[in-house]
């Protein structure tokens, strides 16, 4: 008993971000998802609903800042780095609010689902994230760009701004454009009516002028570097897939609509073997709920359902977690990672990563594991 106790502090004294000292013949460390997921200087990694840069041989880590009280963004978006996906430094505010009055990001805004890509021939680090304005609640649903000469920052605001102000998807039929929707004739949700008019693209025309609603969202960056934003769109009930330009810092007017009316939030993309996958969750506030699953054979579609990419315990409610990123290791290995919410200190908010794996015809799966070995080839 004293054997074990004494090899438990030893663990507990180690671990950084949930991870043991990785075995000889393995390369990086092992992930231990209910571990205590501190920095190396043992204080708690706040980082929540971020994504992950890889660059110069260093894995970035990109993060919503969230406070012990409260909900609105205090500080900014964080930045941890690290070599290993275990031992993480804490670089820093990579984006700080401002204290100017009136700003866009604004102390008391809501900075959601910080994303950063890497523009080759800008040499310019590019962050997207969800933007509301300081005491407008979520109805401003602005997407937000800020660059940066290094990684970590310090990155400079761009602009904000609903999508794609007075372009229609690619895939919404002339017949679609055609109709004379009105939000007013619909003021009743959630009939068969309203559900009807969504799916046609009741609020892609109520908000086609200002632009497209941008909350939940992720990045894509392709094998030939086109770059897409990924985001919860038409309050919440559709996702949309947007082309950025090739300097990554706008759209180029170019987007389509996914399962309209499906009520889809938190997308995480990747490819394998030449099909993209998209997980995603239900849209219920900070509760946990079934993961959904979809693949398509071009970032364009058509897209295609599949049942819950979730296996085992917990499962119907993804283990507790939400969908923030999938990160790619190399062109076999995926990690899942999502977050553990916890509203009454979002700064608290736990992390989930888990090893995406694959059935003999390809089709991803995400099981439960209380610990596991990371693979980098």
């Amino acid at each position: 008993m004293r054997k074990l106790i004494v090899l438990g502090l030893a663990w507990l004294a180690c671990v950084s971000v949930a991870c043991t000292q990785a075995p000889k013949n393995v390369a990086g460390g092992e992930i231990v998802p209910n571990g205590v997921w501190n920095d190396v200087d043992s204080a708690y990694i706040n980082a929540h609903g971020g994504g992950i840069l890889y660059h110069g041989g260093t894995y970035y880590w990109f993060g919503e800042h969230r406070p012990a009280e409260g909900f609105s963004t205090k500080v900014g978006v964080n930045c941890y780095s690290s070599a290993d996906l275990c031992n993480w430094k804490y670089e820093g505010v990579a984006l700080s609010v401002s204290d100017k009055a009136g700003d866009d990001i604004e102390v008391g805004c809501i900075m959601e689902r910080p994303k950063v890509i890497y523009n080759v021939p800008t040499k310019k680090f590019v962050m997207w994230f969800h933007l509301e304005l300081k005491g407008r609640g979520y109805e401003a649903a602005r997407a937000a760009v800020a660059v940066s000469d290094t990684p970590a920052g310090p990155y400079r605001l761009v602009r904000s701004g609903r999508v794609n102000p007075g372009q229609y998807p690619q895939n919404m039929t002339e017949e679609e454009r055609a109709l004379n929707l009105k939000t007013e004739d619909y003021a009743e949700w959630w009939t068969p009516e309203w559900r009807k008019a969504v799916e046609k693209g009741l609020f892609v025309k109520r908000d086609l002028e200002g632009g497209q609603m941008s909350r939940d969202m992720t990045l894509y960056v392709d094998d030939d570097g086109k770059a897409y934003h990924i985001y919860s769109s038409e309050e919440n009930l559709t996702l949309h897939i947007a082309e950025l330009t090739d300097d990554y810092q706008r759209h180029t007017g170019r987007y389509i609509r996914i399962f309209p009316g499906g009520h889809n939030e938190a997308p995480a993309i990747f490819k394998h073997n030449g099909t993209y996958w998209m997980i995603t969750s239900g849209c219920t506030g900070w509760e946990p709920n079934e993961a959904r699953m979809f693949s398509a054979p071009s970032i364009w579609g058509p897209w295609t359902q599949h049942p819950n990419p979730m296996v085992g315990e917990g499962a119907d409610k993804t283990f507790g977690g939400q969908s923030t990123f999938v990160l790619p290791l190399s062109k076999d290995n995926f990690v899942f990672m999502a977050d553990v919410w916890k509203p009454k200190s979002l700064m608290y908010s736990a992390y989930i990563w888990l090893p995406v794996q694959f059935k003999e015809d390809g089709t991803p799966f995400i099981e439960w594991k209380n610990r596991w070995n990371l693979h980098f080839d």
